[in-house]
């Protein structure tokens, strides 16, 4: 019992301190480890196997849409870089930079990548001739490094795994499309997978990602209230493709630019599952992601047919396609039932005599502790049902913690009592103006963090400013 009871204690309380909490998590459940190298990190079999289930879901839903998949070196020329200026002042404080070559000083310093724009477009500028050879919708998964003053494990670290998707367009129209498109897989995804509802919109121009004509995204909330953006997709006009002198002959025998898009999404989705989902046991893993979806323990496993029982009943789930394992460790009952609450596995089986006997098992679910009694000849059937039924609730949940914590405001001092006291979504109008986004930020310490597809008119001035309102923003603060 005492081991018991420290593997519990070992998690921080949320409400105590959300941040230790998280750490805690990603810690004990064996997501991470931290490294030698300051800010970057081990991601740990159970991490990664959450990754590789985000990879194979998210690869799938691209290739629906036509999206092919390359790789593109990870080293960028200094000179390529300066090609597009307002997109390389957005990214120089956070760039690394490679200036050796063994023991040569290179000739021209090289970039480890912080994203891909250019070189995507030095590859499409020699590839790009003609008309028939768009549109170009090409993915890479890969790793990228930012060098961020403040990490978090997922959240925010120095070289952390993402897909990025560039594609170029023989038309302004296709271009939009596209964009627009893959931030719908991005959203269906998140909601339809990880059970993380989200807010669909535009960014600012402040909040844009640097050279590109707009940015939309996705923002969820986390169980804090903080904003966490989830996923963007950019369309980039044709202003990479002039700074690249990517031009192509239309069927009119013009030359002209085509039009491009660039979309990612990152393992600080591995974050949000945490911290949309989890409670003070750890991790709770939506059962669409969850690398292990069933748990298999068997209760005095010493006795005669019990550990038996309990391979048959694994064999005879992953027959059904469930991803299931047997915890045949030496370890008591509890310590297991703790540990597999802890790693978020959705649901466990509880097998012992006396349920081999009346040929009958326990079924719990992580996320509600309900238990189910079922018969072992309906447990494949009984199983796949409390799966379904815990993905949709889970969503429900999350969806009803957000609308619980999304607020609207009409009044410059009400939206100020809102952001110091209720953490959360602040729905509010704006002129348009960064200097009104500007003051709110220093005043009421929040960020804009889109202005939704779905407009609604809370009054006819800015929150800020009086003047007429233009646009329904979401606010907040965010990680």
């Amino acid at each position: 019992m005492a081991k018991e009871k420290k593997l519990v204690e070992a998690i921080t309380s949320m409400d105590e301190d959300f941040a230790q909490w998280y750490t805690d998590v990603v810690k004990k459940a064996e997501l991470i480890d931290y490294t030698s190298v300051k800010g970057c990190m081990v991601i740990k079999p159970a991490g990664y196997a959450i990754w590789e289930n985000i990879q194979h879901e998210l690869d799938r839903r691209f290739k629906e849409t036509g999206v092919e998949n390359v790789y593109l070196p990870m080293f960028i020329p200094e000179s390529l870089l300066q090609k597009e200026k307002d997109h390389v002042e957005g990214f120089a404080p956070e760039v690394a930079w490679v200036t050796h070559g063994g023991l040569e000083p290179l000739q021209e310093r090289l970039c480890v990548r912080p994203t891909s724009e250019t070189l995507f477009c030095d590859f499409y500028a020699n590839d790009v001739h003609s008309y028939r050879d768009l549109p170009k919708v090409y993915n890479q998964w890969c790793s990228v490094v930012r060098w961020e003053k403040t990490t978090r494990p997922f959240l925010r670290s120095r070289e952390f795994l993402w897909q990025e998707g560039h594609t170029v367009h023989a038309t302004a129209e296709e271009a939009q499309e596209r964009t627009i498109q893959m931030l719908n897989v991005y959203a269906d995804f998140c909601e339809e997978v990880l059970a993380i509802p989200v807010i669909k919109g535009r960014k600012t121009d402040k909040e844009k990602f640097s050279g590109a004509v707009a940015t939309y995204t996705i923002e969820s909330l986390m169980h804090d209230g903080k904003a966490l953006q989830s996923g963007t997709s950019h369309y980039f006009g044709d202003l990479f493709s002039k700074a690249f002198e990517i031009q192509f002959t239309d069927k009119d025998n013009t030359l002209k630019y085509p039009h491009g898009t660039s979309w990612g999404m990152t393992t600080r989705m591995i974050g949000a599952i945490i911290m949309v989902h989890g409670d003070n046991s750890g991790l709770v893993l939506p059962p669409r992601i969850a690398p292990t979806q069933v748990m298999v323990i068997p209760v005095r496993q010493n006795v005669e047919g019990v550990l038996e029982k309990a391979a048959e009943v694994r064999d005879t789930l992953k027959a059904a396609g469930i991803r299931v394992k047997l915890d045949d460790t030496e370890k008591s009952p509890g310590w297991k039932f703790s540990e597999q609450e802890m790693r978020g596995i959705p649901l466990r089986i509880e097998l012992g005599p006396k349920d081999i006997e009346a040929g009958k098992a326990v079924i719990v679910r992580r996320d509600t502790r309900e238990k189910t009694i079922v018969t072992l000849g309906e447990l494949a059937e009984t199983v796949k049902a409390l799966l379904d039924t815990m993905q949709k609730e889970m969503l429900e949940r999350a969806r009803a913690h957000r609308d619980a914590h999304t607020y609207q405001a009409t009044e410059l001092d009400e939206f100020k009592k809102i952001a110091d006291e209720k953490p959360g979504f602040i729905k509010a109008m704006w002129c348009g103006c960064q200097e009104c986004e500007d003051a709110l930020k220093e005043e009421a310490g929040v960020t804009s963090r889109c202005m939704p597809f779905e407009q609604e008119q809370l009054s006819d001035t800015c929150i800020y400013c009086g003047k007429p309102a233009k646009h329904l923003v979401y606010w907040g603060k965010a990680y």
